[in-house]
């Protein structure tokens, strides 16, 4: 990881089969842009991956609330910012009309990506099985220009720590 002050915290579980190096994906998008989206697709130099923990969690949809308002900030970055929901896609597809969401919310109801990014689980076997109480909230910025990089993260260690959405756009400014 270059640069930032990311850090992961708290861990008690996470997808230990899968290639770090590998952070591209399709996943279904029933928000805007391409519908399945992949990293290669966006029209970005940076993509913005904010990982939920559940479609119940009013602190993740706070936080949208939030990147909706301010989702000008980041596209001046040329920086996507990228739901990532634990979810079927028709609940992330209530989320995007709920919020009339500006940005990709992507449906992943495997959490591979989520686990794949290193998206924290507690609690052991309930956290795993319950993400409302097991997922914790993860943002990473990727370098899309050429093959995806992962160049900043945060895993919260409970379910308020997240990012501010002004940390997250000073670690932008550093690479952007």
């Amino acid at each position: 990881m270059k640069g930032g002050s990311g850090e992961s915290a708290g861990q008690d579980a996470r997808a230990d089969d899968a290639d770090p190096n590998d952070l591209d994906f399709s996943l279904p998008n029933p928000g805007p842009g391409p519908d399945p989206l992949s990293l290669s697709k966006l029209d970005a130099d940076l993509a913005v991956l904010v990982f939920h923990r559940d479609h119940l969690c009013g602190n993740c949809r706070k936080q949208v609330d939030d990147f909706c308002e301010r989702y000008a900030e980041f596209v001046e970055h040329d920086a996507e910012v990228i739901g990532v929901l634990p979810e079927p896609e028709e609940r992330a597809a209530d989320w995007v009309d709920h919020h009339d969401m500006p940005y990709p919310m992507l449906a992943d109801p495997d959490a591979t990506l989520g686990d794949r990014y290193g998206q924290a689980i507690k609690f052991g076997p309930i956290g795993r099985r319950v993400d409302l109480i097991g997922r914790m909230p993860a943002v990473a910025i990727v370098d899309v220009r050429r093959e995806p990089e992962l160049l900043w993260s945060h895993t919260g260690s409970n379910p308020v720590d997240r990012p501010a959405l002004d940390t997250i756009l000073r670690e932008l400014e550093k690479f952007s």
